[in-house]
């Protein structure tokens, strides 16, 4: 039996959303830029798609743009407020996602904006008090650009708060919501949010595909050019089936919220209360009995001569787990969240994320797994 507990990386697709892809693949499959009947099809398909995802997060529907992903969302959401927007001060932290990072420090590299990181403790919590003193001192137009969920610890985000002192201090607010659309309600127009990023493939939707929310009240213009496609915001023939997936399984997702949510969190606390019991001296990264992310449990195994080939002994086991963020997979340099967090080097770090299709017989597979490699004693 295979058990798959990397579902922070990617989740498996939905058994229904490949059937609403198929049909979008084999029957529906006009240019939706065409005039004829097959593109006004899949046209008007895109248009109730876009009015379906705005009406989960509150929005209106020429405020949702489609993308590649959430990375492209990102990107272009930090690119435009300073192309556009007049931006002159990035406010982030130091354990974003490189989606964001990378783009930032180039811009910083470039002299094109001040970059500042807000403090952050260590459970990657942000010091609301640094983020309000560094907004209160800037004297340029600035974008607050913080991540609502960690994707490594899952550390959450006071994101209503952080809006709310954006909103005070006349900022820009982003945050990357690509690990908490979906499993969390969104209500952009609660929150006064500017830019709010969605990646499909975390929540059982296809890869290749996200949106990015870009607040009517600000005025932007497209980084991609060469179409009149996404209401002339990102040129380029629209990923139909991608887009029809992404709608369905956000459908399914806040359909279900509540019922994933308590089954997934029964998962991840079983886990727990069994590292606690079963192996001492394990150490609970981020905010993990606090405020966090209920699909991400990252923890520091106890030190093992066994440590450098965790991960290759699990994987041999057919247990898929990451030892950070998959998006840096092969890289040899670490994860640059715990390094931030100065979490020992001695443990092993192990993200175990969940999804509504795990079981609590996967949890105890996977927990017999580790305490063999570890030479104790399981119970059989």
């Amino acid at each position: 039996m295979n058990i798959y507990l990397d579902n922070a990386a990617t989740t498996a697709l939905d058994p229904e959303v490949i059937e609403e892809m198929l049909r979008y693949m084999k029957e529906d499959f006009g240019n939706p830029s065409s005039t004829h009947a097959f593109g006004r099809k899949t046209r008007a398909a895109i248009d109730l798609g876009r009015r379906r995802v705005a009406n989960h997060i509150n929005a209106e529907p020429g405020e949702v743009i489609f993308t590649s992903g959430g990375t492209e969302a990102d990107n272009m959401a930090i690119l435009c407020s300073v192309n556009d927007l007049g931006v002159k001060h990035i406010i982030t932290s130091a354990i974003e996602h490189h989606a964001v990072l990378y783009p930032i420090e180039e811009l910083a590299k470039a002299g094109r904006v001040k970059m500042s990181l807000v403090n952050i403790d260590a459970r990657g919590r942000v010091d609301m008090k640094h983020l309000e003193e560094l907004l209160s001192n800037s004297e340029e137009k600035t974008l607050v650009s913080l991540m609502h969920a960690n994707n490594e610890i899952g550390t959450l985000l006071p994101l209503q708060e952080v809006c709310d002192l954006c909103k005070k201090y006349d900022a820009l607010c982003h945050s990357d919501t690509v690990q908490t659309i979906a499993h969390y309600p969104l209500d952009v127009r609660t929150l006064g949010i500017d830019f709010l990023t969605c990646a499909a493939h975390k929540f059982h939707g296809p890869k290749g595909v996200g949106f990015l929310f870009i607040n009517n009240k600000v005025k932007v213009n497209p980084i991609i050019r060469g179409g009149g496609q996404e209401r002339n915001m990102r040129a380029g023939t629209e990923n139909v089936y991608g887009i029809m997936g992404l709608v369905k399984a956000l459908d399914l997702a806040y359909e279900h919220l509540d019922e994933h949510r308590t089954h997934i969190e029964g998962l991840r606390s079983y886990m727990m209360e069994r590292l606690k019991v079963d192996m001492p001296g394990t150490l609970f990264n981020g905010d993990a009995e606090g405020d966090c992310l209920y699909t991400v449990l990252n923890v520091a195994l106890p030190a093992s001569n066994k440590a450098e080939t965790l991960l290759f002994n699990l994987d041999i086991e057919g247990i898929s787990v990451s030892g950070g963020s998959a998006c840096s997979s092969g890289s040899n340099i670490g994860s640059h969240v715990a390094n931030a967090l100065n979490i020992p080097a001695d443990q092993p770090v192990v993200r175990f994320s969940f999804s509504k299709f795990n079981t609590k017989e996967e949890i105890d597979r996977t927990m017999d797994t580790l305490k063999r490699i570890y030479d104790l004693p399981v119970v059989a």
